[in-house]
């Protein structure tokens, strides 16, 4: 499968608000370890609202789908990881400006202004054990990926192993912002909540674009 017509790829959100909402304990328990167990709640709160708002949509192309679900999750959840969230979306949503449908490059595209987006606006820097030390591995997966003329199954399968991989290497990282900065070493052994979101994001995508070429 090369592309996804716009009004199938919104079918993404449900999926995303029905998983985040199975693994708001998980996250909870997890933020908790070095932060303020508030990330379960939010992320649940952030993508039942970014659902609603892309299915409130009249006419869904990839960038106003998008855009609708930054700002929803922005609305939603005013916490630093719902603005970091946001930001993604909205920042991924200027991205798909020109894309019709859904395919590699524009995936590629978007995950590589998602990562900018957040890293401007949270000041990360990669190995600072944030969102972005995923984040940004996916980018560079899909780009890759994208320059191979990989499918969507296969670049959303590469990338969400890339996701897992960079996700465990969280693990030995130490805290350098937010509330888990705090911890410092105890931080260390801990894969990053944050990380935890965007690796939940991609491979959900990817078990979406699977079910999607089965289903084609």
């Amino acid at each position: 499968m090369k592309s996804l017509e716009p009004q199938l790829v919104s079918g993404l959100f449900p999926r995303l608000a029905t998983r985040f909402q199975a693994e708001r304990d998980a996250l909870i328990e997890l933020d908790g370890k070095v932060g303020d167990s508030d990330l379960g709640l939010t992320m649940s709160k952030a993508f039942i609202a970014a659902r609603d708002a892309v299915a409130a949509l009249a006419e869904p192309d990839l960038p106003t789908q998008m855009k609708a679900a930054g700002a929803a999750i922005a609305k939603a959840a005013p916490s630093t990881m719902g603005t970091l969230m946001a930001t993604g979306f909205l920042h991924g949503s200027k991205a798909l400006a020109d894309a019709k449908n859904l395919d590699a490059a524009a995936l590629a595209a978007f995950w590589d202004a998602y990562a900018k987006g957040v890293a401007h606006r949270g000041k990360a820097a990669l190995g600072d054990k944030t969102v972005l030390d995923v984040l940004d591995p996916i980018a560079r997966c899909f780009e890759a990926q994208a320059a191979d003329g990989a499918d969507l199954e296969m670049a959303t399968k590469a990338s969400a192993k890339v996701a897992a991989d960079a996700l465990e290497a969280t693990k030995d990282l130490v805290a350098q912002h937010g509330k888990a900065a705090a911890f410092q070493e105890k931080s260390r052994g801990v894969q990053d909540a944050g990380g935890t979101v965007a690796f939940i994001l991609v491979e959900e995508l990817n078990l979406f674009m699977q079910d999607m070429a089965s289903a084609g």
